[in-house]
């Protein structure tokens, strides 16, 4: 069976040789690597390690986990392949808890599952595999309908600040922040991108900026306390980010630092927007306060790789992600358009729509 991904510059996930390569985003730019995972369970880790990331990826990733695991127990019995199937799915499920679209990509997996009780193991891996690969087809497709629409939000000539890394590598392909980008140049318009090196992963700095020089898009790397003083001075038009969860009440969690982004663009007039697909939105959560928030390594804090710069035994606190409140964003834009000033009513309108045949 082949992959259906749409060609794009970046090829974050490919199946090949019944396999799922995953660009490792430990060591780029200064490398381009890639990690073969052959089951759930090796899926999961590569989560865990940030081989991959972004929202949209991981929950690309976590079904491709599930139907790896599914290939690797086809030929077992009925008992011992549901057995295996809710192992993988634990694991999966128990990789990152902060980026909803894990749990979204396994439910309509598990949900698949259900649907084909009278399937054999062959023939519901083979089901599972096909659905894996149409969820990476359509986080391509869902990209380019939000590009589309938050492309008409820019100007020609426009300077747009973001925060981590929200492009291809963050996707299935084309991205969400740097998706909105990428379609506004490709409709003619000359957009400049200031990339927050983004603190203590360096997402921007490593990946953004990566994105960017390799589609000679121009792209001004500044570290992360320089956003306010360029804002002041009147050299940022906008700001694009991506999420990892979206409340109910249209609060959104991402990448650390993007609530002081906000912050500063409030102060400063500048419209805030964030790019996300409807799988992003969940509607389970009433608000923000109840986004569980990853915390991660210290030795992320206190140095990178073999460098540490902290001083030994300090104490560290490295939340991964913060809730932007939802008066402070613009807009979301989504694939089926751009939902300002976003609140209980208003995303609970969009989500209710019929999507477009």
């Amino acid at each position: 069976m082949t992959n259906p991904q749409a060609q794009t510059t970046v090829e974050t996930l490919r199946w090949r040789s019944e396999r799922l390569e995953l660009i490792d985003q430990r060591v780029l730019p200064a490398q381009i690597e890639c990690v073969a995972c052959d089951s759930a369970a090796s899926v999961a880790q590569a989560i865990r390690d940030m081989v991959v990331r972004g929202a949209p990826a991981i929950g690309c990733a976590a079904a491709y986990g599930v139907a790896l695991e599914a290939l690797r127990h086809r030929d077992a019995g009925v008992e011992p392949f549901r057995a295996a199937m809710a192992q993988a799915f634990e694991v999966l499920a128990a990789s990152r808890p902060t980026a909803v679209n894990l749990f979204w990509a396994l439910a309509r997996m598990r949900s698949l599952i259900r649907q084909s009780a009278e399937l054999l193991p062959p023939e519901l891996a083979d089901a599972l595999l096909a659905l894996a690969h149409e969820i990476l087809a359509e986080d391509v497709r869902i990209n380019r309908a939000m590009g589309a629409h938050g492309a008409a939000l820019l100007a020609d000539g426009a300077r747009v600040l973001t925060h981590c890394n929200a492009g291809a590598l963050a996707t299935g392909g084309h991205g969400t922040a740097l998706g909105v980008i990428r379609s506004a140049v490709e409709a003619g318009k000359r957009i400049q991108v200031i990339a927050d090196e983004t603190r203590p992963f360096l997402q921007g700095a490593r990946l953004t900026a990566w994105e960017m020089v390799q589609e000679q898009i121009p792209v001004t790397l500044i570290t992360d306390n320089m956003a306010g003083f360029l804002m002041s001075l009147g050299e940022v038009d906008a700001v694009i980010v991506g999420a990892d969860r979206v409340a109910a009440n249209g609060d959104v969690a991402n990448k650390i630092g993007t609530y002081m982004v906000a912050v500063l663009a409030r102060r400063h007039g500048i419209p805030f927007y964030v790019a996300c697909p409807l799988s992003t939105i969940d509607l389970t959560i009433a608000d923000g306060g109840a986004i569980p928030i990853e915390e991660r390594a210290a030795a992320e804090v206190t140095g990178f790789r073999e460098c540490q710069w902290a001083a030994h035994g300090v104490k560290v606190r490295n939340p991964a992600f913060d809730v932007t409140p939802a008066d402070l964003v613009t807009a979301l834009i989504t694939e089926r358009g751009v939902i300002h000033c976003p609140d209980t009513q208003a995303i609970s309108a969009v989500m209710a729509e019929r999507p477009a045949a």
